[in-house]
């Protein structure tokens, strides 16, 4: 399964968004993304939520933990 930066980076091509898009939306910074996306850095806890929510996805998915992206209720 993919790791973080790999499902990461594969989300938000998949929504047609860059770095600083995604970062705005968001409420991180682009050098944030960027530094997850390449692995330098790991996300915090409320940018984990933050990524998870916008993208629609599940905490355990967004960190290549399962490879259904749907939340449970």
């Amino acid at each position: 399964m993919p790791a973080f930066d790999e499902r990461l980076k594969e989300l938000r091509k998949t929504h047609g968004l860059t770095q600083k898009q995604l970062a705005t939306e968001t409420n991180l910074s682009e050098r944030g993304v960027q530094n997850y996306e390449i692995s330098k850095r790991k996300p915090e806890y409320d940018s984990l939520i933050a990524l998870a929510d916008y993208f629609d996805v599940s905490l355990d998915y967004l960190v290549g933990r399962s490879s259904s992206p749907e939340r449970l209720p």
